[in-house]
């Protein structure tokens, strides 16, 4: 273990369609494209570019589900069905996502880019991903822990929701920030075995609520406040989580241990 410490697995969260409402599964597969099911699909505009939480929070209360078997996508706002249709796709689509990495993909056809377009108040395009990285910026996976949540709260004066993060794997009993010594170093969870990654610069999309979309907190500047700017790939920011791939496939269930290799 870490530092002495035993850290489990807290939470899971995935979503089909990048941006859009989390599910919180008990159980993921990862493997070298990240958890099955996870960023399949992403939303593009005109140029076209990767639109995301940071631009509009208006797409967060919507869940996605996706049969891969049946190609059937349905999406959901409550108990209000808003698209039930079997994904057909289009043209070839090149997106820009952060200027960092072009994500290559198909257009949707069907209900789903209007439906979304008339909620966001703005022209999307839903695309499905066709290369491994799928719709993830930098890695696959990401991860954080517990303890750093528990010092951003103290510093906002406010319990603040992990969920603002997006991460697909939160875990606990770890000191705050610990994650970010693991790069490059083996990650045993479950069945599965990750390499830590560089850290997650953080987004405008962090401001916003998990369940509304509106801006309610100032995360990035609590984050500078203790933090200060550090470097990502993305240059100077604001780090928080970190990354990583898989390199020995497998189950990650909530409740796995946590061990660092090394």
């Amino acid at each position: 273990m870490c530092h002495g410490y035993a850290m489990r697995v807290t939470r899971l969260s995935t979503t089909p369609i990048k941006g859009l409402s989390l599910h919180h599964p008990q159980s993921v597969r990862v493997d070298e494209t990240g958890a099955a099911g996870d960023r399949l699909f992403y939303l593009a505009n005109a140029r076209p570019s990767l639109v995301s939480v940071s631009e509009t929070g208006a797409l967060v209360g919507i869940t996605a589900d996706y049969d891969a078997a049946s190609r059937r996508l349905v999406l959901r706002e409550g108990d209000t069905v808003l698209a039930d249709d079997q994904v057909r796709l289009g043209d070839g689509l090149d997106a820009d996502f952060f200027a960092f990495r072009t994500a290559p993909g198909r257009i949707v056809e069907g209900p789903f880019s209007e439906i979304l377009s008339a909620r966001a108040g703005r022209p999307l395009m839903l695309v499905q991903a066709t290369d491994s990285l799928r719709g993830h910026d930098v890695e696959p996976l990401t991860l954080v822990g517990t303890g750093s949540i528990d010092q951003l709260s103290h510093v906002a004066g406010v319990p603040v929701d992990a969920r603002r993060f997006r991460m697909l794997i939160e875990f606990d009993g770890g000191l705050p920030h610990v994650e970010d010594t693991w790069l490059g170093r083996g990650i045993r969870i479950g069945d599965a075995t990750l390499v830590g990654g560089d850290p997650v610069q953080r987004c405008a999309g962090t401001t916003r609520h998990p369940d509304t979309g509106v801006v309610d907190l100032k995360t990035l500047t609590l984050i500078g406040k203790y933090r200060g700017r550090q470097k990502s790939v993305f240059g100077a920011g604001f780090n928080f989580g970190v990354y990583a791939r898989c390199v020995e496939p497998g189950e990650i269930r909530v409740g796995d241990d946590v061990i660092v290799i090394g």
